[in-house]
Parts: C-alpha cells; structure tokens; sequence
C-alpha cells in the first residue's frame, strides 16, 4: 500500500510503532514465563495446540520446553538432521518427555514434528 502511495508516511510510522510494540510484548511474555528466546520458540511450538494449554497450563509447558530445549542442545550434531538415526533418536526424546509431563497423546506427534522443525531452525547456532 506504501507504494501505491494509498498511505500517508505518518500511517506508516504508526504501523512501524504498533510492531514495536508487539514485538516488546513478545519478548517480555519470555520473561513473565521464564523463558530464553529458544526456549520460548519450543514454548510456541507445544502451545499451538489449545487443548495443550488448557490441560497442562503456562508453567507444565515451560516446563517441557526447558527440558526439551536442554536435551536437544546435548544431543544435537552438526549432521543430526541428514542422519536418520539420529533423528529417530531426538525424535524418541521428544515424544517421552512429552509422555512424561502428560501432554495429550492426539497431538503428541503433531507437537514433536513441530518441535524437531523448531530445532532445525534453531541447531545452526547451537553447534
């Protein structure tokens, strides 16, 4: 729209304002639960699922996320997404701690491919 000039500059400052805000308020949500910015993307990851957050509540998926976050940090090798049993491997991890903490076993494999697509992005800087 910007370029179309269909917007005036000052509404685009204010759409620029607005994003600072949101942007500020997700970072402070890191905070409020005690979360890094890894773990917080694990944390968004598990609470995609609604019927996860009403049954296991903030702090059990905070819990999960810093588990999971610590044992795929262990874990992880710089070749570990080309090599099928070490994917296999994390993959295993991530369903018992899930298991562990009770998460719904519906969503169970919907969570970990989500978790293990969260982890590809995240291992870059991790190894």
């Amino acid at each position: 729209r910007y370029q179309n000039r269909s917007i005036e500059t000052a509404q685009v400052i204010e759409e620029l304002i607005d994003m600072a805000k949101k942007f500020a308020a997700a970072s402070k949500r890191g905070e409020v639960l005690g979360l890094n910015d890894d773990e917080l993307a694990f944390y968004d990851a598990l609470a995609n699922n609604e019927a996860s957050v009403r049954e296991l509540g903030d702090e059990i998926l905070a819990k999960i996320a810093h588990e999971l976050t610590d044992g795929l940090r262990k874990n992880v090798t710089v070749d570990w997404n080309n090599r099928d049993s070490v994917r296999a491997k994390l993959r295993l991890m991530v369903k018992r701690i899930l298991r562990k903490y009770k998460y719904p076993p519906d969503k169970q494999e919907e969570a970990a491919q989500l978790v293990l697509v969260q982890a590809e992005k995240l291992c870059e800087e991790w190894v």
